[in-house]
Parts: structure tokens; C-alpha cells; sequence
């Protein structure tokens, strides 16, 4: 008697189970084997026996989660065998640095698993790079019609005039550690802005492994080593967290902004006291979503988090099927 079509890969709350290789991608608890496709919190995690991620993923948990053993590097491109007769090959995913879609290869069945993902350029990571396969499974963290976003030149722009008209006061930029904060930072350089970027001290860590990994930053120092004058008309990045905390008293007359996709929503932006919402994020939109399974093309599309019943209802009208993964400890990062 076969096996049922897809059988070996089956979507489990805490993750996705490859059950030949004993194996979870993305598991929110603590498992044997765990390939991870990269380093933000609801994706990867300490505690495995064995991680398999792309060298920058191990070296982003290491700092984070303080990981070592049992880690197994896999270069873009690299396909290795996870046990069971499944392989699994790594490919960009361009979401930050060193994340990965990971394809899954088992008794003639391809399977792409995307994590987290974007099309638009940047310049602190490899591109997303579409790969035909037989179920395509992707997030859906902006799943709606109502969210496109703008190219990220014309939020760079948006920042740079506000820093220009408001000389006595800096730009107190509230960004995600991972991933957001340095292509923010990249593009401000892009733009030709070279004088020093401050940093939150929470910032500084991750900024330098991004630059130990090829990516350059330019002129960083921290917030806690000057003074109010020198800060005047500069650019300080910090988390989102600080933008209404103490800290930010040491700042001169600081002009309160935030890097996300959800600053769509006037609402939140509202809700967080910011006065210069900016427009980036580092997940697909609703155009990218729907062009990227087009081009895919797959016999099926797993959706695991976000807004799903509308990416469900555009396969449905498309003649695509489609199914939503149940699966907890995805979470709506700052984005």
C-alpha cells in the first residue's frame, strides 16, 4: 500500500512535522531536529538538539538565544539529506539577513516552506528567488487588499525632509532590532546620508553582526556616549519599545517616527504617539503575495499566519487550492 500524496509533511500546532526525518521547521518548543528558516523570535528559538540554518541564522541565534551546539551551517544553494530518504535545500527568502525558504524533496514531492518573506529590494539581504514546487507554504502577515506598500525610497525621502526642517530636533526612529533597523539604516546611506547614525544601546549588537556578515553601515555610535548638541539634527534608531520610555528624555526635542508595514494604519500610529509614520516592511504585501504563488504556480497553497481568509478567498477565485495551518506562536512582530 502507498503512502498518501504529502503524507510526510503534515502541519502540527507547534510547527510543521517532516515525519520521515523526525524533523519540525519553525517549532515553537524544543525539538530533537529543527531546521529554522530564520532568526526572528516566533520562528527560532534556543533549546533544540540539532539547528539546521543558514550560517547568518546560527551566528543571529547564537547572539539572541545564546546557541551553539548542534548547529548545522547550510549555504544558500546547499541541499542536504535530514534522514527518512527527504532532502532539503536552502534559498533566499529576503526578509533579513540569512533568512531562508527551505524546499523539501520526498519520494518525487516538492514542498516549499517561505517562513517570512518580501519582494522588494534590500540591501541587508538576498533576494527572494521563486522556485516551482508541488505545495507552497506562505505567510500572510499583511493579507489584505488594503495593504501595499510604497517603495521604500519615498519613506527614506519622508525622513530625510523631516530631519532637514527640523534642525534643532532629531528623528527618534522606532525600528525592529533584527532585520528592520539596518535597512533602515542601509537605505538612509543609499539616500546619501553619511553623518553618524545613533544608536539605542539594544540596537548595537545586531547592527555589528550585519556588518561582520558583509553589510555596511556607515558611521554608528551610541546615544549613550553623547550629548544632546551632538545629536541635534541627526537620526537616532532605537526599538519600538523605547520610543515612550525614559530613555528617550536624553534626546533633543525628539520627532517620534516608526518603521513598519502596519503604520498603514493610522489607528496604530495613533495608538503610539507617532508623529512620522513610515511605511516599511519587511513582509510581502498584499500584491507580492498573490504574484508570488502565481509565479510558483503550485498544486496547493498552505497558509500558516496572518490574514488568511482573504489570501484563502483570492486561490478560491483564482482556481487555486488552498488550505489554512492552524499552527501557534506566530505573532505580529513590530514588523
Amino acid at each position: 500500500m502507498t503512502a498518501a500524496p504529502f503524507s510526510w509533511i503534515r502541519p502540527e500546532p507547534w510547527g510543521i512535522h517532516i515525519v520521515p526525518a523526525d524533523a519540525w521547521v519553525d517549532p515553537s518548543r524544543p525539538v530533537p531536529r529543527a531546521l529554522v528558516t530564520h532568526g526572528h523570535a516566533d520562528h527560532a528559538r534556543g533549546g533544540h538538539g540539532k539547528t539546521i540554518a543558514t550560517p547568518a541564522t546560527l551566528a543571529i541565534m547564537e547572539l539572541r538565544y545564546q546557541t551553539r551546539e548542534g548547529a548545522l551551517p547550510v549555504e544558500y544553494g546547499e541541499t542536504v539529506g535530514i534522514g527518512g530518504g527527504v532532502t532539503a535545500t536552502y534559498l533566499p527568502a529576503g526578509h533579513v539577513l540569512g533568512s531562508a525558504q527551505i524546499l523539501l524533496e520526498h519520494a518525487g514531492e516538492r514542498v516549499i516552506i517561505t517562513g517570512d518573506y518580501k519582494r522588494a529590494p534590500d540591501p541587508t539581504c538576498a533576494p527572494f528567488e521563486v522556485v516551482p514546487c508541488d505545495i507552497f507554504i506562505t505567510e500572510a502577515t499583511f493579507g489584505l487588499p488594503v495593504f501595499t506598500h510604497p517603495p521604500i525610497a519615498e519613506e527614506i525621502a519622508k525622513l530625510l525632509e523631516a530631519r532637514a526642517e527640523n534642525p534643532d530636533s532629531c528623528i527618534l526612529v522606532g525600528a525592529y532590532a533584527l532585520g528592520k533597523a539596518q535597512r533602515v539604516i542601509a537605505e538612509l546611506r543609499a539616500a546619501g546620508h553619511t553623518d553618524t547614525i545613533w544608536l539605542h544601546g539594544a540596537m548595537e549588537a545586531m547592527c555589528r553582526l550585519y556588518e561582520a556578515h558583509g553589510v555596511p553601515l556607515g558611521d554608528l555610535r551610541l546615544v549613550s556616549d553623547a550629548t544632546k548638541e551632538q545629536m541635534r539634527g541627526g537620526i537616532v534608531m532605537a526599538p519600538p519599545s523605547a520610543l515612550g520610555d525614559r530613555w528617550s528624555r536624553r534626546l533633543p526635542d525628539p520627532i517620534t517616527a516608526m518603521a513598519s508595514g502596519w503604520m498603514r494604519v493610522r489607528q496604530r500610529a495613533r495608538q503610539r504617539g507617532v508623529e512620522l509614520p513610515l511605511v516599511i516592511s519587511d513582509h510581502a504585501d498584499w500584491g507580492e503575495l498573490t504574484r508570488t504563488i502565481a509565479e510558483v504556480d503550485p498544486l496547493e497553497t498552505w497558509i500558516t499566519h496572518g490574514r488568511e481568509e482573504a489570501l484563502l478567498r483570492w486561490c478560491e477565485l483564482s482556481q487555486r487550492r488552498a488550505r489554512a495551518l492552524a499552527l501557534v506562536g506566530y505573532e505580529d512582530e513590530d514588523d
